[in-house]
């Protein structure tokens, strides 16, 4: 099995986001910033989280996203499956037919047990169970920062009301009536 950035980036991604859910909806440029991944690639990755159900997002102004279920009721296997990360060690992919039509190669079994438990493992490590190794860390944790509206300091200049003629021709017309 070859785990690719993109098990990594999401399993990171999800890491984070359960850290500081507890202030609210969690941004995804936020998490791009914090751990130093593409916010455009984060946005695939949770799209496909999303439909796995292990994130919910909230639309608008303070939205984000935040866990679909407990931390403690997600996996590392989980979220490496949602995100199409396959686990699979075996050169055939699981079909038995590693050799073509002369069936499985002699190192099969090996690397199907491999799989079996590299899956085993992975469903054995919750998200909870990770979150409370980074605070076991020391990881520090910021508060929700404060919404800052935008206030100006120029005054609001209303637009002048021009009551004259708008055209050329219109102004040629006001010098014929005079």
């Amino acid at each position: 099995m070859r785990l690719t950035t993109k098990g990594r980036f999401a399993v990171t991604a999800m890491i984070d986001l359960a850290l500081r859910q507890n202030n609210g909806p969690v941004t995804l440029a936020a998490i791009s910033q914090r751990q130093q991944i593409s916010l455009s690639y984060l946005e695939q990755l949770f799209g496909k989280l999303r439909r796995h159900e292990l994130v919910e997002s909230t639309r608008g102004p303070g939205g984000g996203y935040t866990l679909g279920r407990k931390a403690t009721d997600i996996t590392v296997a989980d979220i490496i499956v949602s995100v199409d990360e396959p686990m699979d060690a075996t050169q055939c992919g699981g079909k038995e037919n590693c050799l073509g039509e002369a069936g499985r190669c002699m190192t099969h079994d090996l690397w199907a047990s491999l799989n079996t438990r590299m899956v085993e493992f992975l469903d054995s490590v919750s998200l909870q169970k990770l979150v409370d190794e980074q605070l076991a860390k020391g990881v520090q944790i910021e508060s929700k920062p404060m919404v800052k509206r935008a206030i100006s300091s120029m005054p609001v200049v209303k637009p002048m009301r021009i009551t004259g003629p708008n055209s050329v021709f219109a102004l040629g017309n006001v010098f014929a009536k005079s």
